[in-house]
Parts: structure tokens; sequence; C-alpha cells
């Protein structure tokens, strides 16, 4: 698949979604609503995420792995990312993945980074948020690079990187805008959120829900059900309160 391709397949995404081409996209809603169990969890450096779908006689389910250690820019990022693999990608199983690399040496990893940017920051989105006095090569200002970054919830990597693909911004610029990004923020007014870690074992889906009928059903035991109590995040103090 080409660029236009993927382009293409992420503009159809959003639109099977309900989501505008110049939307923003709340992405744990968007898990919710697709069923994709998800989990985040911390995790070493070089892991952004994985997914897992399993399909049992047209019973699909889709899991999806985050490293909360990451950015919450980086996650939004690995998340659409993995929304390639779990949607788009034909006769997907399983992935480990280093989102927000675009090497080409693996294809569908290659595929799911550049899906991603698209699906993460469409170009109607982009463009509409420009004046149009900076929509000339090198013309964007700091301050509109911020605004968009917050709009979309993204990293500064993967907006620089759209804003290059677009022919918004040379490789120079490129560099120069790749310093400083959480004191730029702070000097005009943002949070600095999506430039930090978090969602430490948050947990989105139903995992609960099935532990609970397992237990009912007596599937697993008190103690095996408690342990995945504590997957979820809650301590041995709220446990004992149930």
């Amino acid at each position: 698949m080409n660029q236009l391709i993927l382009e293409k397949k992420a503009n159809d995404f959003r639109n099977r979604n309900g989501l505008g081409s110049n939307d923003s996209i709340r992405l744990k809603s968007l898990l919710y609503k697709l069923d994709v169990l998800t989990v985040f969890k911390p995790l070493s450096a070089g892991f952004s995420g994985m997914a897992l779908k399993i399909d049992k006689d047209g019973d699909v389910k889709r899991f999806v792995l985050i490293n909360s250690n990451k950015t919450l820019g980086h996650q939004h990022f690995t998340i659409c990312h993995e929304l390639y693999h779990l949607f788009i990608q034909e006769n997907f199983h399983s992935m480990v993945c280093t989102a927000g690399e675009f090497a080409k040496k693996d294809k569908e990893e290659y595929y799911a980074d550049v899906f991603a940017a698209h699906l993460l920051l469409p170009e109607n989105g982009i463009k509409s948020l420009i004046p149009d006095d900076e929509l000339s090569k090198d013309k964007i200002r700091l301050k509109t690079i911020l605004k968009i970054e917050h709009y979309f919830s993204c990293s500064r990597s993967a907006l620089l990187y759209r804003l290059k693909d677009l022919g918004i911004i040379s490789s120079s610029k490129w560099d120069e805008l790749s310093y400083h990004v959480k004191r730029s923020a702070v000097e005009f007014g943002y949070s600095i959120g999506v430039y930090e870690s978090g969602n430490h074992h948050e947990v989105i889906g139903d995992y609960g829900t099935l532990a609970r009928e397992l237990f009912d059903k007596e599937i697993i035991s008190e103690s095996h059900y408690y342990s995945l109590l504590l997957d979820l995040g809650m301590n041995g103090d709220e446990i004992e309160k149930l």
C-alpha cells in the first residue's frame, strides 16, 4: 500500500466511526465503542505497545497493551498504530510494536505508522488550524504548532512528521521545532500533560466484568479473581473493602 491508499483507509475509518475530517479523536471513547480491551502498563523504554486479535468462528476479540511510561502523545499515536493492525491489516493475529519509527524494513509496521499519522492528524484538520499567512513553507509559528498538537493531543514528533509530509516545513525547520518542547508549552500557557507519561494501570473494556463472571460461575477461584483485580491497579485495601 502507498501513502494515498493508507490515507484513504484512515479517512474511511474516521467516517465509519462518525469522525469528521477536522475532528480530534477521543481515543478512549473510541476504544470502548470498538470493544477493544486495552490495558495501560508501565513497561520498558523500547516497547510502545502490542495488539492481539483472536477470531474464533467469527467471534472476534481484540486486545491492546500500551506502555504507560511513554508520553500521552506517544500513547495516542500508538493506539492509532494498533488500530491499523486490528482493523485494517489482513490476516492479523498479533504484533509487538515500536510505534513512530516509520522504518520500512517491516512493511506492516511502516504501514501502521503511516495510517496512524493520517488517522490522528488528518490533513484538513491540520490546515484548518493554520492561519493563511502561515500556509507557506516554514512560515508556521510556534504558537500554531502548540495549538495543533494540543487540539489533536499528539506528540511534537508526530506533528512535525505530518507537517513535513504536507510540505509545510522543511527538515531544518523540523530540527528547530524539536527542541525545548515542554518549555515552549509553558511559555505559551499550555499544559505539559501531553508530553508526560500517564494512564498507569488503567483498563478500557470489560476486563473486570469478565473476571467477575468467571468468579461467579466458579471457573476461577477467589484468590485468582483478586489477582485479576490487582492487575486492574486496585490495591489490597480496596479489595478487602469489597
